[in-house]
């Protein structure tokens, strides 16, 4: 139909934490209605030389759009998680371009993990785990019951996590990307 907008759908995002260690997993579909696009999209990566987590669910444009200037407020505030987030999210629901990005990203540190959103959410998550995106709720179960009931490492829960939801979520893929941090690693 002309002048209708074909939305980009698909994509599980998880974050994990144990111990000191803090790991973020995400597929890698993309799909256009019916159609897979791309089956090895990134949609987890890593900000301030390795000291911050980052997975997008949305508009891969947005989510780079929002990512770079996510960066930018990190450096701004100094590396300062929270106080990056909020300046990012007052931009994102004030600024007449930003606000009609449709995204919604996780951001970690080893401190906290954060869900942001452009309705001017900046949510502290309780628990281990959280998510978004489309297969986030089968994800997000099966990794609060793999902490409870294994020894396994983070990086572990968080990619098993997401191919179990891949195997129920048809907008999620079994190719994952996962970025760690450890709090206790002297390299960084």
């Amino acid at each position: 139909m002309k002048g209708m907008i074909t939305l980009f759908n698909g994509t599980t995002i998880i974050c994990v934490r144990k111990g000191s260690r803090v790991a973020m997993a995400g597929d890698g579909q993309v799909t256009l209605g019916s159609q897979v696009i791309k089956s090895g999209a990134r949609k987890v990566r890593t900000l301030l030389g390795g000291k911050i987590l980052t997975g997008f669910a949305g508009s891969t444009a947005d989510a780079m759009t929002l990512l770079e200037k996510f960066e930018d407020c990190l450096e701004q505030e100094k590396g300062d998680l929270m106080k990056g987030a909020v300046k990012l999210v007052r931009e994102w629901r004030l600024d007449k371009a930003l606000r009609r990005l449709e995204a919604m990203m996780l951001a970690a540190n080893t401190e906290m993990t954060l869900l942001l959103s452009g309705a001017g959410d900046v949510l502290e998550p309780e628990g281990n785990a959280a998510s978004i995106g489309s297969g986030s709720g089968y994800a997000l179960a099966a990794a609060r019951a793999l902490c409870e009931a294994t020894d396994m490492k983070p990086e572990d829960i968080a990619r098993r996590s997401i191919e179990l939801a891949s195997e129920i979520c048809i907008y999620t893929n079994n190719n994952i990307i996962v970025e760690v941090i450890d709090n206790n690693d002297d390299s960084k």
